[in-house]
């Protein structure tokens, strides 16, 4: 029976010495180079993660994408998702405004959590950052409009629901911000009203808009109304007694009317479209009367020249028969 003797295994190990060790060390590189090289490094980026007291907030700009690189076996780090390694800085015990110098921190999530061996590392490794109070205001907003309505249409209003938003972020900044600005509204083409839900545009990443950071824009677009002016118009006298007869200041007149450019273009006036009535006129005598138009519906009355129209009136005079004078008998000679 083969037994173990001490003293006979310390007399084979210190035997060539020398040439064991170094096959061992041989050994353990080559080893050390074969893992090495079995390794996968993956690189990808990752938004910086601010953990802060509600009262406090970034002042100036800061680095907010992290390069983070993995290293480990390749069947273990393919599957890890972006967002399963979190870059972060812990600033929740910080409680005055300043400039500070603060190291990255990972944290693992997800399918990170199973994989080991696993090396995360970061770059950069700290970054600098800027604190200050947080406050907020209430700014106004501005429609940012481009381009015109269908030819013959004007926008002639619009509003904004809501009017006026909330915005958060650093003092400094905020006193600064007068208004705020919507997306791009675009009229090309419009020939009505309409609404459209737009985007609220931020100045600054330092600041924040309170609530969905949309609002929705109202315009109202209607036809466009020209004015043009028609004269040489015949002003005809209407219900006037047979037993007298008018003699009008003016023939004709002229009026102003207001209407799309269409319908302006379309109109033209029609025979008896200005007229007076002398219905109220009994005997002779000087009258000052109303000049009415016949307007169709399309148009508007702006004026009329003359608004009034001064009229003589006199009596028609009736001729009468008059019986012939006999005639007187010759004297006799």
């Amino acid at each position: 029976m083969f037994s173990l003797n001490p003293k006979r295994i310390l007399r084979l190990v210190a035997e060539n010495w020398v040439p064991k060790v170094l096959s061992i060390a041989l050994a353990l590189t080559i080893f050390m180079f074969h893992r090495i090289n079995t390794l996968e490094t993956r690189f990808f980026s990752s938004l910086l993660i601010l953990e802060l007291p509600s009262h406090l907030c970034p002042s100036s700009s800061y680095v907010r994408m992290i390069r983070i690189t993995l290293r480990g076996d390749a069947n273990n780090i393919q599957p890890i998702q972006d967002d399963d390694v979190e870059a972060y800085i812990d600033l929740s015990s910080y409680e005055s405004p300043g400039t500070y110098h603060v190291p990255i921190n990972i944290r693992k999530k997800g399918t990170a959590m199973e994989v080991e061996p696993l090396e995360i590392s970061v770059n950069p490794v700290t970054i600098n950052i800027d604190l200050d109070y947080k406050q907020n205001k209430y700014v106004p907003l501005t429609a940012n409009i481009e381009g015109t309505p269908e030819p013959g249409f004007d926008l002639v209003s619009h509003t904004l629901s809501p009017a006026q938003v909330v915005l958060e972020g650093p003092g400094g900044l905020l006193e600064n911000v007068l208004e705020l600005y919507t997306d791009l509204i675009n009229l090309n083409g419009r020939n009505a009203d309409f609404s459209v839900t737009v985007p609220i545009l931020n100045p600054d990443p330092l600041l924040t808009i309170r609530g969905n950071a949309t609002t929705e824009f109202k315009g109202f677009v209607h036809s466009r109304i020209d004015v043009r002016n028609f004269g040489n118009i015949p002003i005809t006298l209407l219900n006037l007694d047979p037993a007298l007869r008018a003699e009008p200041d003016f023939r004709t007149g002229t009026v102003r009317l207001e209407g799309s450019r269409g319908n302006l273009d379309a109109f033209s006036p029609p025979s008896g479209f200005l007229t007076v009535d002398c219905s109220v006129i009994t005997q002779a005598g000087r009258y000052t009367l109303p000049v009415k138009a016949a307007l169709p519906p399309s148009l508007s009355l702006v004026r009329t020249d003359p608004g009034e129209l001064g009229i003589t009136v006199t009596a028609v005079e009736v001729e009468t028969e008059t019986e012939p004078e006999p005639e007187m008998e010759a004297e006799d000679q």
